[in-house]
């Protein structure tokens, strides 16, 4: 009987979440920010605009002589930690307002961070909105010019472009990057440690310093012409680091039983590294391919150097200049007009968003297990 009232009890009790902020918690976090905008806007001052007109009217001057956003978010971060603090401090003691304190200057340097990050998307859609239009996906630039209305022409030749530049780059690093990646963790061989230096280092090139060497190496003494070709190896050079590096941190994963139960079954080392190690990194490795497909997309400099700047659209990578979205880019703001500016945000914009889709891609495919499906 006692053990049947026990399981009843134990049954009835509903699971706690301690973590979990009640309702006063709630209220006082509000309140807090409350008191902090308050605040804030007191010390700074609340600054409108006329209806008409448009011009500057301050509605509060505020206790101080500060003006502007920066201004405002300073104090309010601060106030908001002095407020956190000394409510934590009275209601649970010295600890938790010593948390408070972390937590607060956690909270400000995540949005320090994010703040360029926002600035960045929200000034790019605020200018390269205006120019996106249903024929900058299927013209290109061969009949119109920069100067020329926005509703004419289109990028569609610099999407295939960067395209184009961006398979054979894959094709080229993708290789090299993993089999290096292979020597690094598997054959750990005498060339270990000056190749683990030496991707380091590649790390930290600059993009112009790829493209000059592609320049001087290959284009003067050789083709005499510019072409995707060259781009594309000025672009791979700079993502073989990404891919080595990523793919070997991603080999690091696997448990070195897998290894040795591939060995234990009769397997040689890279009978073993083909059919177990491989396949169980699969989606790492496809992380790693995507991470140094989005550090190259955007490059600029190795482009205008190399790849000539088509404005017709161009598959050949062997044959003639070819455009890209970089180059097209650079275009727009060499030109100068209100015009020509508008069409380098929209492409700017299009190359965010197959960057940021590039990312979210490597970010799903990284959240997985390694060796699930």
């Amino acid at each position: 009987m006692t053990s049947q009232l026990q399981a009843t009890d134990l049954s009835s009790v509903k699971p706690s979440k301690p973590w979990k902020p009640s309702k006063r918690d709630r209220i006082e976090i509000l309140l807090t920010l409350f008191a902090s905008v308050l605040i804030s806007l007191l010390i700074v001052g609340i600054k409108g605009w006329k209806s008409g007109g448009g011009v500057g009217h301050v509605y509060f001057s505020g206790l101080t002589q500060m003006k502007g956003k920066l201004a405002y978010l300073a104090v309010f971060f601060i106030t908001y930690l002095i407020l956190d603090f000394t409510v934590s401090t009275i209601r649970r003691g010295t600890a938790a307002g010593k948390d408070a304190i972390f937590r607060a200057l956690v909270t400000i340097a995540t949005t320090i961070a994010l703040f360029p990050i926002i600035s960045i998307l929200i000034s790019a859609w605020m200018r390269g909105h205006k120019g996106l239009h249903l024929s900058l996906f299927s013209k290109d630039m061969h009949s119109s010019a920069f100067t020329d209305p926005i509703t004419h022409g289109g990028l569609i030749h610099a999407i295939l472009g960067t395209g184009v530049l961006v398979i054979l780059s894959v094709l080229i690093s993708v290789p090299l990057g993993v089999l290096t990646a292979l020597y690094l963790t598997e054959i750990q061989g005498r060339f270990t440690r000056p190749i683990k230096f030496l991707v380091q280092a590649m790390s930290g090139v600059p993009s112009i310093v790829a493209g000059l060497f592609i320049l001087a190496a290959i284009v003067y003494p050789l083709s005499k012409s510019f072409n995707g070709f060259e781009g594309s190896l000025a672009l791979a050079i700079l993502m073989i680091p990404t891919v080595a590096r990523t793919s070997e941190e991603v080999l690091k994963l696997i448990p070195g039983d897998l290894r040795e139960a591939g060995v234990a079954l009769g397997g040689t080392q890279w009978r073993t590294v083909a059919m177990v190690v491989v396949p169980a990194t699969r989606s790492g490795l496809i992380t790693a391919i995507i991470l140094g497909v989005a550090r190259i997309a955007g490059e600029t400099a190795p482009v205008v150097l190399l790849t000539g700047g088509a404005d017709t659209i161009n598959t050949n990578p062997f044959h003639g200049t070819i455009g890209s979205l970089p180059f097209y880019i650079w275009n727009g703001f060499l030109a100068g007009t209100p015009e020509s500016v508008t069409r380098a945000w929209a492409a700017i914009l299009v190359l965010l968003v197959l960057v940021l889709v590039l990312f979210s891609l490597a970010r799903y495919l990284g959240s997985r297990k390694v060796g699930g499906k």
